[in-house]
């Protein structure tokens, strides 16, 4: 009779083995950690997928608010003004009661380094309605005949332009109070057609784009030019100082 025994512990080697291979496909820490890889990658896609969106919406807003919704406010200001004597300072002149003196009313906006009147039609005097844009990074000043559509371009006079933030002022002063000032001149001289708009910078192309536009010249800083008749000649009465200025535009 033959008997047939199993060796105990090789029995219980294999037991343990099949063991082990159940305990690891039913380990809880070996399935966490495909658990978190997972929810790590789900993350990191939606966190991705929310930055494109808050990138697109904050792209979208800036779009919106620079295009359809007016973030430059508009100053409203004006000057009572009379003729000064060349003989009397300004500080010492005498002047009438504001009923009986001419007055100049503009609008002003201040954009970035820049800053833009708006000269409307005048109800009394003789002088012509402008748009006026003083480029302080340019260092350029550009006048819009806005009768004739035609601009003209000349250097920025820092000397009588205040800066944007000294304008600013000025026209707060203004809308609350009344202010009495004197007239100046100035004589200008178109010298030469401007063929390419876009060398004077962004703004004065955004004023001056399809329309003529020329340079100019004071009539002072001209050698052996003749005064031309009025009929040559328009005029523009705004300020951008504390007083009224009168510019003349000639034709050469």
């Amino acid at each position: 009779m033959v008997k047939i025994a199993f060796n105990s512990a090789l029995a219980q080697k294999a037991i343990a083995k099949e063991g082990e291979v159940l305990v690891a496909e039913k380990d809880p820490e070996t399935a966490s950690v495909y658990t978190n890889e997972n929810s790590t990658g789900r993350c990191l896609l939606t966190l991705l997928g929310l930055a494109f969106i808050l990138t697109g919406l904050i792209v979208g807003g800036a779009c919106i608010y620079r295009y359809f919704i007016p973030k430059h406010k508009l100053y409203h200001g004006g000057m009572h003004f009379t003729e000064m004597d060349s003989n009397i300072l300004p500080d010492t002149m005498e002047t009438r009661e504001p009923y009986y003196l001419p007055r100049i009313d503009e609008d002003l906006e201040i954009r970035d380094n820049m800053a833009i009147i708006n000269v409307p039609v005048p109800e009394f005097a003789e002088t012509d309605p402008a748009a006026i844009l003083h480029d302080f990074d340019r260092k350029l000043t550009a006048y819009l005949d806005l009768q004739l559509d035609t601009c003209y371009v000349i250097p920025l006079n820092t000397s009588v332009v205040m800066p944007p933030r000294d304008l600013l002022d000025l026209f707060l002063q203004l809308m609350t109070a009344s202010y009495n000032t004197y007239l100046i001149h100035e004589d200008l001289v178109v010298t030469e057609r401007i063929d390419d708009v876009s060398e004077l910078g962004f703004y004065i192309y955004e004023l001056c784009e399809g329309k003529d536009t020329y340079r100019m010249q004071r009539r002072s800083d001209i050698i052996g030019i003749q005064k031309r008749s009025l009929g040559n000649c328009f005029k523009i009465r705004h300020f951008e100082n504390k007083f009224v200025t009168e510019t003349k535009i000639c034709r050469a």
